[in-house]
């Protein structure tokens, strides 16, 4: 079984997809970080690849934060999303600390810390974007 297919979501209907902005630098440098070192992550991909309304997304909703979305109604975005990842890792050191964060009032400090570095992102450091050939999560 090949690393890609190990770390992402189940096939099909029934994957997890996590939606990011492929234009941020510090969101791609995010989503690199979570393939370094969560032993699982959800399918990724940027949302200027993907056919929004196909998965029931508005364009501001994905300009605005990550989108985490799965069977089953599963739809959360900004420290929320963040949040369930953790909680479905098989490890429980990962596990817990995505349960604390969805627990008030830690899930309310998260979601503020999310906004903020949000607002700022384009001011963070980071790694390719959509416009870069580097890459892969930006393409249709």
């Amino acid at each position: 079984m090949g690393r890609e297919s190990r770390r992402s979501g189940e096939s099909g209907a029934n994957r997890v997809l996590l939606v990011f902005d492929g234009d941020c630098a510090f969101c791609q440098t995010c989503v690199d970080a979570g393939h370094q070192f969560l032993p699982y992550m959800p399918a990724v991909r940027a949302w200027q690849g993907l056919d929004l309304a196909a998965v029931g997304l508005t364009r501001e909703e994905a300009e605005t934060s990550v989108r985490l979305l799965g069977p089953d109604g599963l739809r959360a975005h900004g420290a929320r999303a963040v949040a369930l990842i953790l909680a479905l890792q098989p490890r429980m050191a990962w596990r817990a600390a995505g349960r604390v964060m969805l627990t008030p009032p830690v899930s309310w400090v998260a979601e503020a810390g999310y906004r903020l570095v949000s607002r700022y992102r384009h001011l963070l450091p980071g790694a390719a974007v959509c416009g870069s050939p580097r890459s892969r999560l930006c393409r249709k």
